[in-house]
């Protein structure tokens, strides 16, 4: 499972940003009582074989099961059964005997099956139960999670098509236990089973299993029965389905087939959207020495999807925001759901062939799949891009405190949803590159193989991680465990230093300032003496340490945590001049960044500007943007200096997103003669550029920007729409109001984030109520989805009141006080 948008972090930090918020209240939670102890449950019985013949009621939005499922004891006798079975019409529940149904008695309380088998099973006796039942989705009352906003199990997209332009899905969602929710089953993360279901649908829908298509039968009632089989064991949360009018591109790794799903209008994108996906596999197979294991790779994209992506066994599934055209694509770098695509089939190992024992070990699902995105992005697009990646996601995981104040390993948690959060995904990530780094490549690969080698099929925790790691490399790691997967919170590290001429010696001084425990910290210190770079491997122990270093000279750079892989905070005490050394001499992203960083703080300074300007050519697109947007055109120094790299950057880079970011720094100067360079612009096949370009020229005439804007409503994505929501949020009036709201509705959530400031000012603007309750009822709507947005939300809303009062829009103010209190309920 991916949360959604990838980062999910990234969105309440642009949205916050937007509301003054601060992200702790943001995400802060109320809870009545202490978190309970979650011990991993008792495995009483085993699943075998489950079987679902299953067709669909479009009009009530149900499904009508008939289930054969085989189990055994797991150790003890037995003679009962319980089965997790959420908000379902029972109609039969027997015993298969001798090819007969026996009933069984039992009791039900909507949730679980409380079964009297006819005898007392040992573990060598399997027995087959047969249910017949209803499964009613929208009936059921559960929440879901800021990963997972909903868990109902079972989703039915506009069934009757009556919604415009929406296609007709149903889809299943099974993490955390959701799959119990269409089917009964057990609902635990250990339990595996292997599968055959059969679909009834309307023939001219395609349907997606786990496994393979066993057998397709046309029915004389305009019907198809399709039959998908999983012949390996998995776990009940990654089952799935899928069904709709989807076109089918066919692929392959090796000899296995390798496929994606996509609405008919993006099957001609199929390629440029999901095409790596053969060489990740191949990736992925060599550097674990295990071979993908399953028989097929697919890949669906569903619309309303309540999360990022969802791993399920041989057949994930995407949320709609990896679904792009061309034009879209050429904007969408790595972050941009490249990494997501990477990220859900790191989970066909990590999490399907081993799955997490309980909640509690989540970390072993879904940090490794985190940490797969940077691996990817470290073969395929160098190790900028995966630095890059890889620090992002630490800057979302320091960005709320409280995540401080949690294991990663926890056994206490009010509900099992809390566990899918930034200490899981981001932290973890970050904690098995300090563990790559600490053993080397090589043993922590062998490492990996041995883990999933020793667990496959079967249930994983952290503590058999640690085992198998141990066994490749020799190393003893529970001190490593202990603090990073046992412990919480993550070192503050203040760096000093202190250069004494006479006796040659380097002191740095080392300090931990956090709360809680101290850290031990193996790292590389670089010391640069006239250009040559000596390495010290070293190991901080204690709170506060002091290493000193015999050189020649004066260092021109001690570079701390020289490989730039600390989960930490630091604060280090260097020089202007020392950081202008190592933007030019030390190698890694991390180096460059917070070398800019320090430059963009004091841009009067002449070697900050020489850092500066050689930024803006830096060789990662990621550092050429951030030196763009962080440049003080005010200052004529660092203007003169800058401009006309930033002209051929709008023109040439072959970067889309560092050409609109020029463009976007040069429209802010309102030069005229920069006019002819926003009209070519507008020429782009980019719509980030294209964007950048029409803010330009709105710009230096308004009412020429005002034309165009009009003009490019029919064909608009992402950037080019934010800016003309913009033209139009300065400018427009309430004729412009159709196509901002209707751009706003059918945006998805990342969009919508990016938007929702511009459009919270149309909604001002068009000093229309009808239109002004229209558009809080949309923003009101991004809070009641994505729960973790609520709050945020909720200031946002609150900030439009005094500019509708204004307009004497009572009804508008009002509507929002409803608003609000509806979202704080959430």
């Amino acid at each position: 499972m991916i949360k959604k948008n990838y980062a999910a972090g990234i969105i309440i930090g642009i949205l916050l940003a937007t509301v003054s918020i601060t992200p702790a209240k943001a995400q802060q939670t109320t809870t009545s009582a202490p978190p309970v102890y979650r011990a991993t449950s008792t495995r009483i019985n085993d699943l075998i074989h489950t079987k679902l013949d299953v067709r669909f009621d479009y009009a009530k939005q149900y499904l009508y099961g008939k289930e054969w499922v085989t189990i055994k004891p797991h150790f003890y006798p037995t003679d009962s059964l319980r089965l997790d079975a959420k908000g379902m019409d029972i109609k039969n529940l027997s015993l298969v005997q001798n090819g007969k149904n026996v009933p069984l008695k039992y009791t039900y309380d909507s949730l679980t099956l409380a079964i009297k088998l006819d005898k007392t099973y040992s573990n060598n006796e399997k027995y087959t139960i047969y249910i017949d039942y209803t499964s009613k989705p929208n009936q059921l009352k559960v929440k879901g999670s800021a990963a997972i906003n909903d868990a109902k199990g079972l989703y039915f997209i506009n069934p009757l098509g009556t919604e415009k332009d929406k296609p007709t899905q149903i889809w299943t969602q099974g993490e955390t236990e959701s799959s119990s929710a269409w089917f009964p089953t057990i609902d635990r993360t250990e339990q595996k089973t292997t599968d055959e279901i059969s679909m009834t649908v309307p023939a001219k829908y395609v349907t997606l299993s786990n496994g393979r298509l066993a057998a397709q039968k046309l029915n004389a009632d305009g019907t198809r029965t399709d039959t998908w089989k999983m012949e390996l064991p998995h776990s009940p949360y990654l089952f799935m389905m899928a069904v709709g009018d989807f076109k089918i591109y066919k692929d392959k790794w090796r000899d296995k087939e390798v496929s994606y799903y996509l609405e008919p209008k993006y099957a001609p994108y199929a390629k440029e959207i999901f095409g790596q996906t053969p060489e990740l596999i191949d990736f992925y197979s060599k550097t674990l020495g295990i071979d993908y294991p399953w028989n097929k790779y697919s890949q669906i994209v569903v619309r309303d999807y309540v999360s990022g992506a969802m791993e399920n066994t041989t057949a994930t599934l995407h949320g709609e925001y990896v679904q792009l055209t061309h034009r879209e694509l050429l904007d969408a770098y790595y972050d941009q759901g490249r990494s997501t695509i990477a990220h859900e089939l790191f989970h066909q190992w990590f999490g399907d062939y081993v799955t997490a024992e309980s909640w509690s070990n989540l970390t072993v699902n879904e940090s490794f799949a985190d940490f797969s995105e940077m691996l990817w992005a470290e073969h395929k697009y160098g190790q900028d891009e995966a630095d890059a990646h890889s620090y992002s996601a630490m800057l979302s995981y320091l960005r709320d405190p409280d995540n401080k104040t949690k294991n990663l390993v926890r056994f206490y948690y009010d509900d099992k949803e809390d566990m899918f959060d930034a200490v899981t995904y981001n932290k973890g990530g970050r904690i098995l590159n300090m563990l790559r780094n600490y053993l080397g490549k090589d043993a922590f690969y062998k490492g990996l193989n041995i883990y999933l080698k020793t667990n496959a099929f079967k249930a994983g925790e952290a503590q058999q991680l640690r085992l198998a790691l141990e066994e490749a490399s020799g190393r003893d790691l529970n001190w490593f465990f202990n603090q990073w997967y046992y412990g919480a919170g993550n070192p503050e590290l203040k760096i000093t230093y202190k250069w004494d001429e006479g006796t040659k010696t380097q002191t740095v001084y080392l300090q931990q300032l956090q709360k809680g425990q101290t850290f031990t910290l193996p790292m590389a210190v670089d010391i640069y003496v006239n250009g040559k770079k000596e390495r010290h491997l070293v190991w901080m122990r204690r709170a506060a340490d002091t290493l000193t270093f015999k050189t020649t000279s004066k260092p021109d750079l001690v570079n701390v945590d020289g490989d730039k892989v600390l989960l930490a905070e630091k604060s280090d005490n260097k020089t202007l001049s020392e950081y202008v050394y190592q933007y030019f001499n030390a190698p890694l992203y991390l180096d460059r960044f917070e070398a800019i960083d320090a430059a963009l703080a004091v841009q009067n300074d002449k070697e900050a500007q020489r850092v500066l300007i050689a930024a803006l050519k830096d060789k990662y697109y990621g550092l050429r943007i951030k030196a763009i947007k962080g440049l003080n055109m005010a200052n004529d120094d660092v203007r003169n200096a800058a401009q006309s790299i930033l002209t051929s950057l709008a023109q040439t880079d072959d970067n889309t997103l560092v050409r609109a970011a020029a463009l976007n720094i040069l429209a802010k100067l309102k030069v005229p003669g920069n006019m002819p360079l926003f009209k070519q612009a507008l020429n782009s096949e980019s719509y980030a550029v294209q964007g950048a370009a029409l803010i330009g020229i709105v710009a230096l005439d308004p009412a020429q920007g005002f034309t165009l804007a009009k003009n490019y409503e029919k064909d608009t994505r992402g950037a080019l729409t934010a800016a003309i929501i913009h033209v139009y949020a300065t400018n427009g009036s309430a004729d412009q109001w159709p196509f901002v709201y209707d751009a706003f509705d059918k945006a998805d959530i990342q969009t919508k984030v990016t938007l929702v400031r511009e459009f919270a000012g149309m909604i001002v603007r068009v000093n229309n109520s009808a239109y002004a309750q229209q558009g809080i009822a949309q923003v009101k709507d991004m809070g009641v989805k994505y729960k973790s947005l609520a709050t945020a939300i909720s200031g946002l809303l609150q900030s439009l009141k005094a500019p509708l009062t204004q307009h004497n829009d009572t009804a508008s103010v009002q509507a929002i006080d409803e608003a609000v209190k509806e979202l704080g309920n959430k």
